[in-house]
């Protein structure tokens, strides 16, 4: 599954609704990530699309919702399914929840939601605008993951929600639509010619530096600060990874100490040589400096990597 970038195609309103996806409110403290929404978001979208229709009963989606939090959110000591779930009715018009019992409180913890027999579902509106127009249905989805995470976890993302994102382009490839761009920063082009050079074309965990020829092969700019998360695109919020580091650094797997030593997450778990070899070994091992002091790894950026996506503890 691939993606070639925050577009898509379809029509004016197809364009309202994608603003107010873009424009819903995320929990914030200081630059702690809150995925909450935007994973029911893609759930929602991916029920629509193999069902054609959105129906979440609380009982069921909030413990696949824990796990999803787990998994692709920040590390917390417990997550919190219900506010996501009863918090998106108050994003301009997208969700709503219903319930076989009155719910009293202007935020129900998880038993309320249970007890009350709560069904949450996408706008009769914006489902029908979703199922008419499979352009806006793909660019909800890119937005949602291209806003959110490094595009490194977006396939993961996808198949752990249940979003055949492959199947809606293939609904969208049978439609003429006219082109619907997704407001978006842009990137800078040159970001990963930089950050390979500064480190002259080697992983900078690993040393790994392969060439098919004459072309560099396996090796990723990865970002410290996620793009999706404000982190910009310039050397000392870069490093060179080979391509199975980077999935890792961006899992939280791998991560790195203020003293810019690798630490491995005490939570992987790798019980052949393979692992022990190209993961748990690099455990304290100093990484690869660049070859300007410039462009060293910034510690704003360094930090916001430990605090919101390494899992903790480290061996």
């Amino acid at each position: 599954m691939a993606f070639v970038g925050p577009r898509a195609e379809g029509t004016a309103e197809s364009g309202d609704w994608l603003v107010r996806v873009q424009g819903i409110r995320k929990w914030k403290r200081r630059s702690e990530r809150a995925p909450h929404k935007p994973l029911l978001l893609l759930h929602a979208l991916a029920q629509l699309h193999h069902d054609r229709v959105s129906r979440l009963p609380y009982e069921q989606v909030g413990p696949k919702l824990r796990g999803w939090l787990d998994e692709f959110g920040p590390q917390r000591k417990v997550q919190h399914p219900e506010q996501p779930f009863w918090r998106l009715q108050n994003d301009d018009g997208l969700w709503s929840v219903r319930s076989a019992a009155p719910i009293q409180s202007g935020q129900p913890g998880d038993g309320v939601l249970r007890k009350a027999q709560a069904i949450g579902s996408l706008s009769p509106e914006f489902a029908s605008a979703l199922l008419d127009d499979p352009a806006l249905m793909l660019a909800v989805a890119r937005s949602l993951l291209f806003s959110n995470w490094p595009e490194s976890l977006h396939s993961s993302i996808c198949e752990s929600v249940g979003l055949d994102v492959d199947g809606v382009e293939a609904s969208l490839a049978q439609r003429r639509a006219s082109a619907l761009p997704i407001p978006a920063r842009r990137r800078d082009p040159e970001f990963r010619i930089k950050v390979l050079r500064a480190y002259e074309y080697r992983c900078a965990m690993c040393g790994f530096d392969g060439r098919l020829d004459s072309t560099t092969v396996g090796l990723e700019a990865a970002h410290i600060r996620w793009w999706a998360e404000d982190g910009p695109d310039v050397t000392p919020n870069g490093l060179c990874l080979c391509a199975m580091h980077h999935q890792l650094f961006d899992r939280g797997v791998l991560g790195l100490t203020s003293d810019r030593e690798v630490m491995v997450s005490a939570l992987f778990i790798g019980r052949d040589i393979a692992a022990e070899a190209m993961v748990t070994s690099l455990a304290g091992r100093e990484l690869l400096l660049p070859r300007n002091d410039k462009d060293e790894v910034a510690e704003p950026h360094r930090s916001w990597h430990e605090q919101q996506v390494f899992r903790h503890p480290a061996r």
